[in-house]
């Protein structure tokens, strides 16, 4: 039940940035749905990859570079879906921070209904 209310909650976050960032699409909120599960699906499966063959850059830049990773993550769920689209890499890299961000506050505020 956990992981359909975080797919919810990270699809509500990705339609409420699409709708403040010019460069961001999403088509209809199962698109953004569609979009949450295959980021899910990346970050488990791609970015640990991506992580290891860069884990020299990553050290060297402090961690920073692990937004980049981020943003190729958000370009290539760009790739897959059709309903979702991210116009640039500097767009995709404000959208990974932004959802990142606004993921922290909801699942925090999920964790709090809880107790």
């Amino acid at each position: 039940m956990n992981l359909i209310l975080r797919i919810l909650l990270t699809a509500v976050a990705v339609v409420v940035l699409a709708k403040l960032l010019p460069g961001v699409v999403v088509d209809s909120f199962l698109s953004a749905v569609i979009v949450a599960i295959v980021l899910g699906l990346l970050n488990a499966i791609l970015k640990p990859v991506l992580i290891i063959l860069t884990l020299p850059i990553t050290i060297v830049t402090l961690g920073l570079f692990l937004l980049v990773i981020n943003a190729c993550i958000i370009l290539v769920a760009d790739e897959f879906i059709n309903g979702f689209g991210v116009r640039n890499f500097w767009i995709a890299l404000l959208f990974s921070i932004l959802l990142s961000i606004l993921q922290s506050i909801l699942y925090s505020i999920l964790k709090d209904d809880k107790k």
